[in-house]
């Protein structure tokens, strides 16, 4: 059975069904996801990442041990070949993340680690490792009464607009019950993880937005908010540092492009480092003090 979906600007006709996404029936499909087989297809040519990985300047295939794995090729296309027995949510999880990242890569974007919301007429995107509390703080965001754009995967095109993704947010146990929010009710992102889709069908923006700010979120053991504006030569290698999955370029010919992208973007924003205290959780004061320092800058 074939679904059909947007995401990101183009129509997805999917083998896959991915309840995460509202079904649509007139988008035009650029892309298209199926089942196959992924590790009998590895091209000759293809140069080995590392141990799960190959790639060519058209192809990119991934292994998930115990998951799935995964070819994405041209820009417009995803196989996906699950392990026997897995269950769909986990396929899930890499198909649109690691997977849908790499499409993005081919399709010529810029792709963030973080989160967007819309701030005024523009968007405001987060970015930081894993467990940084991206998401947590874009729920925050949305709570006073900010759009949400993407979640964990940014794709930027070349008029350094954000695109909007999935109407989603992944949110931890731990930070729904400190922002009281009930999960029962919420799909689990994998079965065995205390980690929640949160749906925010309605709450999206429908529209690309310029990106006018970047915050990247660390913490320390002091009881302070430390804000430093980044400029000059350093805007470069924090943005490359915040792309999605940046190791995924290499063996793809897209490393002269990503710094051209990385160029335009550090050009047209404020870019912020943002340390906040990890003795308590602060959700509140941090989403104060970010749109309060964005404010500075209209």
């Amino acid at each position: 059975m074939q679904h059909h979906y947007q995401l990101y600007q183009f129509g997805i006709s999917s083998e896959v069904a991915l309840p995460e996404l509202a079904p649509v029936s007139d988008a035009p499909i650029e892309a298209h996801i199926a089942y196959g087989d992924v590790l009998g297809n590895i091209a000759p040519d293809a140069r080995q990442l590392g141990p799960f990985l190959w790639a060519t300047a058209y192809a990119f295939w991934l292994k998930v041990p115990a998951v799935a794995a995964f070819l994405i090729r041209n820009g417009n296309e995803i196989i996906v070949q699950p392990e026997p027995g897995i269950d769909e949510a986990s396929v899930r999880v890499f198909l649109l993340g690691s997977a849908m990242g790499i499409l993005m890569f081919q399709r010529q974007h810029l792709v963030l680690h973080g989160n967007a919301v819309q701030v005024g007429d523009g968007c405001l995107v987060c970015v930081g490792p894993s467990g940084a509390g991206k998401s947590t703080l874009a729920a925050a965001l949305m709570r006073r009464g900010h759009k949400l754009l993407a979640d964990d995967v940014v794709p930027v095109n070349a008029q350094c607009e954000a695109l909007p993704g999935f109407p989603r947010i992944k949110l931890w146990q731990d930070s729904a019950e400190k922002m009281q929010i009930a999960t029962d009710g919420l799909a689990r992102i994998r079965p065995d993880m205390e980690k929640f889709n949160l749906p925010t069908f309605g709450e999206m923006a429908a529209a690309p937005l310029p990106i006018r700010w970047i915050y990247i979120l660390n913490n320390h053991n002091k009881d302070e908010f430390v804000f430093e504006t980044i400029r000059g030569m350093d805007r470069f290698p924090a943005l490359r540092n915040n792309t999605y999955r940046v190791r995924f370029l290499e063996g793809m010919d897209l490393k002269a492009q990503h710094l051209t992208l990385c160029a335009q973007l550090s050009s047209k924003i404020k870019l912020v480092r943002v340390t906040r205290p990890n003795t308590r959780f602060a959700l509140d004061e941090l989403a104060d003090r970010i749109l309060a320092d964005a404010a500075e800058q209209t």
